[in-house]
């Protein structure tokens, strides 16, 4: 390009040129596409096909443990596996919600509206109780599943999920927290068991984490209630969403008739979550066994994930 020209303003005046000489490729490129789609609209024939442009999502690194979605030997593990009494209807979820040891007031907020996402849910005070003792109480007591919500310095940066009796134990750190009262326009939460989305949990991995964040809500959804959850997956960032879907009736601009449309109303909360760890059984610092492990060193390649 124009690096190894020395002289600075003869090298600005020549980026500039190829710049607009760009510029213009690409416009007299999109005209051509215009006028073909055109063409082809006024002759009836299929449209142009639209260029789609790469993005780190659609140039992903194809990773070995991607599971195809008539993978017979995944779908045999998971008849086999922690959450298969869930995903049979054998065992109801149930779950215990507790914090760190101090909590400030915005973990309170943000638990009262996670019990209101779980339906299933109970809190319970920590008081001072170790981790190891409060998943023995939850065994005894029939608890599905723990979650566990930390905080510093009053910010909310971390949820623990672990699954009973076997596990696995999730650890995620969680930021980008917002309350329903500080989301414009938000509804409220009605007792409806809501539906659950999971996206693009791909890898073995992902399918684990997945399958977790499923064992914590009933298999059979209240519809009527029109309540989603929503976990999405993208560059392993795991997006957390709680929205209703509404029906309403509206007329058309153009022909003044009425027709029905659909539209989203956000619940809350939001938060964004990304996962730390991933441990075999319950929760156990010391001698615990982990299938994955973020050790902090930075992947040389943007484009491969882990879930």
């Amino acid at each position: 390009m124009v690096e190894h020209i020395g002289n600075k303003q003869v090298r600005s005046t020549r980026f500039r040129e190829l710049k607009r000489k760009e510029d213009r490729r690409k416009k007299a490129e999109r005209k051509k596409r215009q006028a073909a789609a055109e063409k082809a609209e006024k002759a009836g024939a299929e449209p142009v096909p639209k260029p789609v442009p790469k993005t780190i999502e659609n140039t992903r690194e194809l990773d070995e443990t991607i599971v195809a979605p008539d993978d017979e030997e995944v779908a045999a593990e998971e008849t086999q596996d922690e959450f298969a009494d869930h995903f049979k209807r054998v065992r109801p979820p149930h779950v215990l919600i507790t914090t760190c040891f101090k909590p400030s007031g915005i973990m309170y907020k943000f638990i009262a509206e996670l019990l209101e996402v779980f339906p299933n849910a109970t809190y319970y005070k920590r008081q001072g109780f170790p981790l190891k003792k409060i998943v023995q109480f939850a065994k005894n007591r029939d608890f599905s599943d723990v979650v566990v919500i930390n905080e510093d310095r009053k910010m909310i940066n971390g949820m623990l999920v672990t699954h009973l009796p076997e596990g696995p134990t999730a650890q995620f750190r969680l930021s980008n927290l917002k309350l329903s009262t500080e989301i414009s326009n938000h509804g409220r939460i009605s007792s409806h068991r809501p539906e659950v989305v999971l996206n693009n949990f791909s890898t073995r991995l992902g399918h684990r984490v997945g399958r977790l964040f499923a064992s914590l809500f009933h298999q059979d959804p209240a519809f009527r209630g029109r309540r989603v959850v929503t976990f999405h997956n993208q560059r392993d960032f795991i997006f957390f969403r709680h929205h209703r879907y509404i029906f309403e009736e509206k007329a058309d601009r153009r022909t003044k008739e009425a027709r029905v449309q659909a539209r989203l109303q956000e619940l809350g909360p939001r938060f964004t979550l990304q996962l730390e760890s991933l441990q075999k059984g319950t929760f156990d610092s010391k001698s615990g066994e982990f299938e994955w492990l973020n050790s902090g060193e930075q992947d040389t390649s943007r484009r491969r994930f882990k879930l």
